[in-house]
């Protein structure tokens, strides 16, 4: 893509938001059924081996969860195809390219028990998740619909909390489950846990941080280096809304700012990046002060424009 022009692909995220949804939607309907909606204990649950109708369902869904962290590839590709590479950081590489490897080490040893537990949660999580990106990618009119995007973060977090607290208890228990598997996918809890608490601090905290030290006009003497989420003594800071973690994990369609400001404060030029169209023309910013990610949505035009907002 490197010669290329961005592509709108704002009706083929639509609908593959729409299908991860509802696979997602399956995939947790099946896990409850075979065996997590009554069957299965929460405390310890060794691995059905046999060839019980249920065993086998469970067996069947295990493949299937296997196969949607292939499916999930495609938001790397629509990333790429969409020139937000920035977008494919720390946390989408390390979740995209770990978790096809880990499901298939419990397909292979542990189709069913325990850890499916994990599978069932994750599930329903990216229900929640390929909901909000479809929304998000359906244009500006729906976003009012999605304020909750923080509490999405959040939700993603408290699911890993649960993951490994629920392997880690048979490390206090006896129970005929691999345990050498227990831990590894506990471990993956704990690691997407750091993951997504600095993606959270990263968008949030700091995000809120640049927006004071912008509207707070940063004297000369304070030569912040705002970039990557962190500050730096140097002459000028700037704001290009970027970090090691940066962008969700999904294909959500975002707008991007990035904008150079004087060691007085004052903004010295900026470019507008249009998310919603299709990745071509800058729109310069001539005066005021703006901070990262903020845009006004025109939701009174059917081209779907963004406007960017002076912060005086």
């Amino acid at each position: 893509m490197a010669k290329r022009k961005a592509l709108d692909l704002r009706n083929v995220l639509v609908w593959y938001n729409l299908f991860q949804t509802v696979f997602s939607a399956w995939i947790f309907y099946e896990y409850l059924m075979s065996g997590w909606w009554g069957d299965y204990n929460f405390k310890c649950q060794p691995v059905d081996y046999s060839n019980s109708p249920k065993a086998l369902r469970m067996a069947n869904i295990c493949w299937w969860y296997y196969i949607s962290k292939f499916t999930e590839f495609f938001d790397t590709l629509f990333f790429i195809l969409r020139k937000k590479t920035q977008h494919v950081s720390t946390l989408h590489v390390i979740h995209h390219g770990c978790m096809p490897f880990s499901v298939w080490m419990g397909l292979k040893l542990a189709p069913g028990g325990h850890s499916t537990f994990f599978a069932l949660l994750n599930s329903f999580v990216h229900i929640v998740m390929y909901f909000y990106y479809m929304i998000a990618a359906m244009g500006p009119k729906y976003q009012k619909y999605i304020w909750w995007k923080k509490y999405l973060t959040t939700f993603q977090m408290v699911q890993f909390v649960a993951i490994f607290t629920h392997q880690f208890q048979l490390l206090f228990r006896e129970c005929d489950y691999p345990k050498g598997f227990m831990v590894w996918i506990g471990l993956h809890g704990v690691m997407f846990l750091f993951l997504f608490s600095d993606f959270y601090k990263t968008k949030y905290t700091r995000a809120a941080q640049k927006v004071k030290a912008a509207n707070g006009h940063a004297s000369a003497s304070e030569k912040e280096y705002l970039t990557n989420g962190k500050a730096t003594a140097n002459g000028n800071g700037v704001y290009a809304n970027g970090n090691s973690n940066r962008g969700a994990c999904m294909p959500v369609m975002e707008d991007e700012v990035e904008t150079t400001i004087q060691t007085n404060g004052h903004l010295k030029n900026g470019h507008y990046k249009n998310g919603y169209a299709n990745g071509g023309g800058d729109h310069i910013l001539k005066e005021g002060v703006i901070s990262s990610n903020e845009a006004i949505l025109n939701s009174d035009t059917s081209s779907s424009s963004l406007h960017q907002r002076k912060v005086k």
